[in-house]
């Protein structure tokens, strides 16, 4: 099993998440570092709080590290169009030399998307939105011109120049458990899935899930790495441990350390001890 850690760029300073980032990037035992696209913070009760642009802050922190894979954990489609994600993912990826996850999802911030103008949409809108964006993301990734007719976008001989590094494009990951929508768009369009809740039992039903989506268009899951968060609470290591264990015992491809704010690179050496127990 691999791992990760994740920081979340709301109530922190750039400098403590900077510090972390670096600090991680020196430790061969983390896989990835990620963040997520908010412009709030967001599960806390006090939203008006600091909350740093996951692109930008990302694109910096690709420029302060240099062996560790980097990504947003996922990035809202409504908030940007296609294909100025397309752009932007293949702009990184050169920056990075190569380390680029690109983690998408449809969005559900009613509170941002409200304050800001954006159009959410009904559930149905929202994912009918984000199919057109998957396959527009793919094919401005990967083809040399890109057209296409949807409800929701149109491109007409549309480039992005220069490509990505990495061939045929970053990998995608999608986040969410939908049996409907996301999960069928998880087995035909990403690389690797991040299961969007805490429990064993359950991620474990929804692989099932998964899997039955992958037999339905002939693709093989185990090309598509698997992902959980768990909470990086210094009071409770045992249980994050027990849990990393029966995590990797069930096949779980890459752990997810989430740190709460604020930030501090001190959380890292005992997350490491725990990685490298577990293995």
């Amino acid at each position: 099993m691999l791992y990760a850690i994740k920081t979340s760029p709301q109530q922190t300073t750039w400098l403590d998440m900077l510090s972390v980032w670096q600090t991680a990037d020196d430790m061969e035992v983390f896989h990835s570092a990620w963040n997520f696209d908010h412009f709030y913070p967001i599960n806390v009760p006090d939203t008006t709080g600091p909350c740093m642009e996951a692109w930008v802050t990302l694109t910096a922190l690709a420029q302060a590290t240099k062996r560790i894979r980097i990504g947003c954990l996922v990035s809202g489609v409504v908030y940007r169009h296609p294909t100025l994600i397309a752009n932007m993912a293949a702009s990184l990826d050169i920056i990075s030399n190569g380390r680029l996850e690109l983690g998408l999802g449809a969005g559900w911030n009613e509170e941002e998307c409200d304050a800001y103008g954006i159009d959410l949409g009904t559930m149905t809108e929202r994912f009918d939105r984000f199919d057109e964006s998957l396959e527009v993301i793919h094919s401005m990734l990967t083809q040399e011109v890109s057209n296409f007719s949807g409800k929701y976008f149109t491109l007409t001989e549309a480039r992005n120049n220069p490509p990505p590094i990495q061939k045929p494009h970053p990998p995608i990951l999608i986040g969410g458990n939908g049996e409907k929508r996301t999960l069928p768009s998880v087995a035909k369009w990403a690389q690797h899935w991040n299961y969007a809740a805490f429990d064993l039992e359950g991620f474990i039903e929804k692989r099932k899930v998964l899997h039955a989506c992958c037999a339905d268009i002939g693709r093989d899951p185990s090309e598509i790495m698997t992902s959980i968060h768990q909470s990086a609470d210094m009071d409770k290591l045992d249980e994050l441990e027990e849990s990393c264990r029966n995590f990797k015992d069930a096949g779980l491809g890459l752990m997810v350390f989430y740190l709460p704010p604020p930030h501090s690179a001190d959380v890292l050496a005992p997350l490491a001890a725990i990685a490298e127990r577990v293995g």
